[in-house]
């Protein structure tokens, strides 16, 4: 008699298998990412992909694709690779690299020129974004000139803090915490609390470089946090609530949308008014 063995799952007695749950990994002080590598992941706000963040040697952060690709099909000026949780933009001379997840985009323009292989996985991203949009797990951004507030308010707005301007990832209202909560999600609560203090919607100069003489120096919307305390400029800097500013063991689970503003490369989010209604909190000045 042949005895019947027991599924993976479950002893040979039949008994259910209880797996050791690992506890969550904590961010190293000495990181030059200070975040972990499974925390980076993300999905494509166009596409619905999955995509891979990390910060690049300037401190911006980028999104790549999640898989490595051999360097022989990827354009030289596309290939990036990665060293110490830092990409850089250039090949390691190793036969594979990563690639911006924007020349993969199936609802972009690619940055460089393809070729039939890169073809091919846009064509795969294109049929899986349609297969999230058809069962409702994806749902696209609406193009920001079908916004009728657009106008007024703006989507990506200029923030002026620790004497440097920064371009946010999204509104003010929006910004959320990126932190990890215990349950090894990310912090649903946004920067703008209702019981602490706000910035001011400014009509400040764009201020050009010296190196930018041919950009006019008109007046554009700022939201200012100037005026606010010196630990509350750091805190919208690190973008963590109020809860988890004060805890400092708790790790990053996204990166900080923060760009340091350039009036050349944004000049598409410059906007020479201020909104209306205002920000919850000062008054226009």
């Amino acid at each position: 008699m042949c005895s019947t063995p027991a599924p993976a799952a479950r002893h040979w007695d039949g008994s259910p298998r209880i797996t050791k749950r690992f506890r969550p990994l904590r961010v190293a002080g000495t990181s030059p990412s200070r975040l972990l590598r499974a925390g980076r992941s993300g999905r494509c706000r166009q596409c619905g992909n999955r995509i891979d963040l990390y910060q690049r040697a300037d401190q911006r952060p980028i999104a790549l694709h999640p898989t490595e690709l051999g360097a022989t099909h990827v354009p030289e000026p596309c290939r990036w690779h990665l060293g110490g949780g830092i990409a850089y933009p250039h090949s390691d001379g190793s036969p594979w690299c990563r690639i911006p997840h924007a020349v993969l985009c199936p609802r972009r323009t690619p940055l460089c020129r393809t070729n039939p292989y890169l073809d091919e996985i846009r064509r795969q991203l294109a049929v899986r974004t349609r297969r999230l949009t058809d069962t409702g797990a994806f749902t696209p951004a609406p193009p920001a000139e079908s916004c009728p507030q657009a106008a007024e308010r703006p989507v990506r707005p200029v923030v002026q803090m620790l004497l440097c301007r920064y371009l946010a990832e999204h509104a003010v209202e929006h910004i959320r915490c990126v932190a990890q909560t215990r349950n090894r999600h990310r912090c649903p609560h946004s920067l703008l609390t209702p019981a602490g203090p706000a910035g001011t919607w400014r009509l400040l100069p764009t201020a050009p470089r010296r190196d930018q003489l041919t950009l006019p120096n008109v007046l554009m919307a700022v939201y200012d946090l100037g005026d606010l305390p010196y630990s509350e400029q750091l805190r919208w800097r690190a973008q963590r609530c109020p809860q988890h500013v004060t805890a400092p063991g708790a790790a990053d689970l996204a990166l900080a949308g923060w760009q340091p503003f350039d009036p050349l490369l944004h000049a598409t989010h410059i906007r020479t008014r201020l909104p209306h209604p205002p920000a919850r909190g000062r008054r226009n000045r």
